[in-house]
């Protein structure tokens, strides 16, 4: 396939402007293909002389092409493109007449069928360059038009679309028009769905759910639908310009490959987000961000647009911001930016630190699989932190003041990173532009450093700076609390520091040496921090002691920085989760901290050897939490707890007795996610069968309960299993994108090294082949969840540099590679090998 490049995409905007897009969608045509017939009203510029230009379409057969009522040989068609040769300059009409596969991939026309009832379902996801394969379309994103849906699909069904949709009969249905959107924000989602509707402001607001949820879509219809008018409601206190569109449906699609996407009047969400499960209240609150960040982007990406894929961060860093800043102000939700801080912000930490790290605001992003490949924790998470950064350093109003500004300039248009500058320099004196230059050009994480003098009783704060960038700083000074006896720490007093871009601050009187001194204190800005001796001891012994989770977030932080930079051990990171742990009241803390322990030091930055020991402090940690909650009042923290001692269990003895009595005594009980949970981990300790398998997918046959079932069956201690596994994720491309990654989360084990030893080197040529056939979706997962993540060895990164060498793997799945190895070097260097 022929990705679109940059200069192509600016050539083909000066050429011509698309005005709509009449679409006709046939849902009835069988189980592999559907019909799609497609009108494209565009005009040739009045500068240009006769031309060529091309149009994109991905059909499994191109059955008619028309140009002004004359026909084109669908022979022509090139991979993706069907060239439109000799336009003259005025009004043309383009019809398209194809069959369009299904996918099993979560990219295009996605089909699902509900093992739970036999229903099927349908959606899009047609981003970056995914249109193609529904629908004929100049796809690019500055090519916005109104795009008009006609879809036909069985009668009991209901169709979803961008515009309120009506049903005109006989299974089919219109929707009404759109205003000005491009082509990669149309959205079509059809099936039986469950729906609960109402109305706020005038708008029509509606969730939906496969059928089989609905019982679970039900009992959170009432919190999501507030959280929805919440949000609704701050955006436009915040926002001059009101919702652009006429409808506002989110809906909860099957096998989504991201957690949402923002189709203007249609978000869709991946369904583990309706809950068939316990779930902690963070987990709640995660969903909640995820529909603030969604909102957010009917501003921020669809009134108005990136003009390339160089600015995504237009879209996803502010809707990241966004998110988490209204729900903090608009919700229950109140301490969003702590699971920021934890979660979010080291995603961007660690993607920032590889060798395939880029600008938050990149200026050589070619094409669109290169595009693809910079939605990172870069684009999100440090997007996002440097937009708060600039809040604390610009001010709430002049921001918003100039947000306001570049939605007038710009709305239903296409707008870059020069745009917004220019419209946030219209309300203040300072130099954003270099501002800009300086946090959204550059690359790599700053370092800051405290070092104090005492002179005469009196200390003396200089902030040693590793960097590039500016940075508006909060410094806490803790002094120890002496009346209450335990370790607690007391704030003093909070100082406002900023840092200059190329050197250290001016000396700071601090007054007397506090017990804690810490850099950004808050978390206002984006960069690792250091302790000076004295408050890296008192950090040790009082961690939890501190009064604010967020200041909490800061330290682990540090901590797990310091950690992955090779200067603590990761023995010591886990002695310090074992003492404060047990007293820690946030639950993002507690997570954050036990999924980094567990995912990364005990699996990763320990040896073999060491594995054992840190289990057992886990194991330890667990139990204290679990015997903390006994009194039934802190039932998130439990169920963090019971998930991770399940996950970290070395003997199979406990989680089997759990099991078989269908409850953790003293709660909870095990519902689906749990007992899926403790089978998984008794199919790694070789103490559960097939049978055993069969008989628990038998009792949950859902869709989660099929991937539980492959999860579980790829993880048996047994060459066959093994082989088995291996083939349906490598040689039959029957997996679906979900079924691929539950398999591929199974495979490799810790524990089973060297039964899978063998497949090691096999995944290198494995991987890229099916990459190959299969496409960006699968290249993510086989990168992503199929790597050897347990294998942290020599051999395994020489191999890994020879298929990057050596292989060609198309560009997705090198990207991973590339992560990949970077983070195994990185396992190395912490282990001192």
């Amino acid at each position: 396939m022929s990705v679109l490049t940059r200069d192509e995409a600016q050539t083909r905007a000066r050429l011509i402007d698309v005005h709509r897009y009449t679409i006709d969608l046939d849902l009835t045509a069988g189980d592999d293909t559907f019909d799609s017939r497609t009108v494209i009203r565009f005009t040739v510029r009045a500068n240009q002389d006769v031309t060529d230009t091309f149009v994109e379409v991905k059909p499994a057969a191109l059955r008619s092409v028309t140009l002004d009522g004359h026909p084109l040989d669908p022979e022509t068609l090139d991979e993706n493109r069907l060239p439109l040769k000799n336009l003259t300059p005025g009004e043309h009409e383009l019809r398209v007449d194809a069959g369009m596969r299904y996918s099993r991939t979560g990219e295009g026309m996605h089909r699902f069928t509900d093992p739970t009832d036999g229903e099927t379902y349908l959606y899009t996801q047609l981003f970056m360059d995914d249109v193609q394969r529904v629908f004929a379309a100049f796809d690019q994103p500055d090519l916005k038009a109104v795009f008009d849906l006609t879809v036909k699909a069985p009668e009991e069904w209901t169709v979803l679309a961008n515009g309120i949709t009506e049903h005109l009969g006989d299974g089919r249905w219109q929707a009404a028009p759109t205003p000005l959107i491009s082509t990669y924000l149309v959205a079509v989602a059809a099936g039986p769905w469950h729906s609960v509707r109402t109305e706020h402001r005038g708008l029509p607001f509606g969730i939906h759910c496969r059928r089989s949820l609905a019982p679970y879509l039900d009992t959170d219809a009432d919190e999501l639908l507030d959280i929805t008018r919440q949000c609704y409601d701050r955006y436009h206190e915040k926002f001059q310009e009101p919702y652009p569109f006429d409808s506002y449906d989110q809906a909860f699609v099957p096998e989504f490959n991201a957690g949402a996407m923002e189709n203007p009047g249609l978000v869709t969400f991946r369904d583990e987000f309706v809950y068939r499960s316990a779930v902690t209240d963070t987990e709640r609150q995660t969903r909640a961000m995820v529909i603030a960040h969604e909102m957010a982007h009917m501003w921020f990406g669809d009134l108005v647009t990136l003009r390339w894929w160089d600015d995504i961060w237009l879209n996803e860093s502010f809707a990241e911001y966004m998110g988490y800043q209204t729900l903090t102000e608009a919700t229950r939700f109140t301490d969003t930016w702590t699971d920021f801080g934890v979660t979010r912000k080291a995603w961007g930490y660690d993607a920032d630190q590889r060798p395939s790290t880029h600008p938050v605001a990149p200026e050589n992003v070619d094409d669109t699989a290169s595009a693809l490949l910079n939605f990172d924790g870069i684009s999100y998470a440090k997007g996002a932190s440097a937009l708060r950064q600039l809040v604390t350093w610009l001010g709430e109003k002049d921001f918003l003041a100039g947000i306001n500004t570049h939605f007038t300039r710009h709305k239903f248009a296409n707008a870059t990173l020069a745009d917004f500058i220019d419209s946030l320099a219209s309300h203040t004196d300072r130099d954003v532009h270099a501002w800009a230059d300086a946090w959204l050009r550059t690359t790599g994480v700053d370092t800051l450093t405290p070092h104090i003098t005492t002179d005469g009783g009196t200390c003396t704060l200089t902030v040693k700076h590793t960097g590039s960038r500016p940075h508006r700083v909060a410094v806490g000074l803790y002094d120890r609390d002496i009346a209450d006896g335990g370790p607690h720490l007391a704030l003093r007093e909070r100082l406002d520091l900023d840092i200059p871009q190329t050197r250290s601050a001016e000396p700071r009187p601090i007054g007397k040496r506090p017990a804690l001194l810490l850099l950004n204190d808050g978390d206002l800005t984006y960069a690792k921090i250091r302790f000076d001796s004295e408050s890296f001891r008192t950090a040790g012994a009082a961690l939890a002691g501190l009064p604010e989770p967020v200041t909490r977030a800061v330290v682990w932080n540090a901590l797990r920085d310091a950690v992955r930079d090779a200067e603590l051990p990761p023995t010591a990171y886990l002695e310090t989760a074992r003492t404060h742990l047990p007293h820690e009241t946030d639950l993002a803390l507690v997570q954050g901290v036990l999924a980094f322990a567990a995912t990364q030091i005990t699996d990763r930055y320990l040896t073999p050897e060491e594995r054992p020991a840190a289990l057992a402090t886990l194991t330890a940690l667990c139990r204290d939490l679990i015997r903390r909650t006994e009194d039934g009042d802190h039932p998130g923290l439990r169920l963090i707890a019971v998930r991770h001692l399940i996950d970290v269990a070395a003997h199979p003895d406990t989680i089997a007795a759990w099991l078989a009595d269908g409850t953790v005594p003293g709660g909870p009980e095990l519902d689906p996610e749990l007992r899926w949970r403790v089978l998984a981990r008794l199919a790694v300790l070789g103490a559960t069968d097939e049978a055993a398998i069969a008989a628990e997918l038998e009792r949950d046959p859902s869709a989660t309960g099929q991937e539980g079932a492959a999860r579980c069956r790829a993880a048996l201690p047994d060459p066959d299993t093994k082989a088995k596994a291996w083939a349906s994720m490598f040689t039959t491309d029957d997996l679906s994108n979900y079924l691929f990654t539950a398999t591929a989360q199974g495979f490799w084990q810790p524990e089973q090294a060297d039964l899978v030893h063998e497949y090691v080197p096999r995944y290198f040529q494995d991987a890229v082949a099916v990459a190959a056939r299969r496409g960006p979706a699968i290249a993510d997962a086989a990168g992503r969840w199929a790597f050897p993540t347990h294998a942290v060895d020599t051999d395994t990164l020489h191999q890994g540099q020879t298929c990057l060498r050596d292989s060609d793997p198309i560009p997705a799945l090198r990207r991973k590679l590339v992560d990949q190895l970077d983070d195994l070097t990185r396992a190395l260097r912490v282990r001192g090998e």
